[in-house]
């Protein structure tokens, strides 16, 4: 490994120790900073894992985690918006989609919410957690991920300036001739869905509620990465 690479496994150690050492209060500072605010939370978390998820995947492409048009800042703030959008839509798919299931089939009011909210694992809350994760990223992913490959367009084409991000977009331009369908719908969408983030979100809507929340932090990296290396398969 190169220099840049220690310095970056030295930052990452160095900010999960907190997590690990109970005297520091840490961990449980977190959980209580995401219950109180969590669409803050989420802003800051997947502005920072899931544009390092984008360098990891730079730095496999190209040997370097930034390069001069990348935009990590831009990158970040795009980041951060679509976190607060993806923990809305948590919210809205676990909440409604229970619901959902008790119409379809037939189960009293609150019967499915019930089995889904219990701490306790059982087939059938595995079974509501895989309809959850089936329906979010089957409605709310690919409407998401496109949108960011977009946004990730403009800010290649703007120099990746925080100046440049907020020059409004040439969506029309950027639909018909910047992205790679082929790509977006035959990779991302086709592959990356059923095959990674189906069982990914499943596994996260049956953990604990404390966990959920640092898992799907996590998952924030591999959706850098699986779309950044998307894009450079592309290109």
């Amino acid at each position: 490994m190169k220099k840049q690479d220690w310095i970056l496994v030295l930052c990452v150690v160095a900010v999960l120790t907190p997590f690990f050492i109970p005297a520091t209060g840490f961990f449980d500072w977190f959980n209580h900073a995401t219950a109180s605010h969590p669409y803050i939370m989420a802003f800051f978390k997947f502005a920072i894992l899931a544009t390092l998820g984008e360098m990891l995947a730079l730095r496999i492409r190209k040997g370097v985690y930034n390069e001069p048009g990348f935009g990590v800042l831009p990158r970040m703030m795009v980041w951060g918006f679509l976190g607060m959008c993806i923990a809305m839509a948590m919210v809205i798919f676990k909440s409604g989609v229970p619901v959902f299931l008790e119409s379809v089939a037939g189960c009293e009011r609150g019967t499915l919410a019930a089995v889904f909210a219990s701490p306790t694992f059982s087939w059938g809350k595995l079974g509501i957690a895989f309809a959850v994760s089936v329906l979010m990223n089957s409605i709310f992913a690919p409407v998401m991920m496109t949108f960011h490959k977009c946004t990730d367009i403009h800010i290649l084409d703007n120099g990746g300036t925080v100046r440049g991000l907020l020059r409004p977009m040439k969506m029309r331009e950027i639909f018909a001739t910047k992205v790679n369908w082929d790509v977006q719908w035959n990779v991302v969408i086709k592959k990356t869905i059923p095959l990674f983030w189906f069982p990914a979100h499943t596994i996260t809507f049956i953990l604990p509620q404390t966990f959920q929340v640092l898992f799907a932090a996590l998952l924030g990296v591999a959706l850098g990465l699986i779309l950044a290396l998307a894009g450079g398969k592309g290109k």
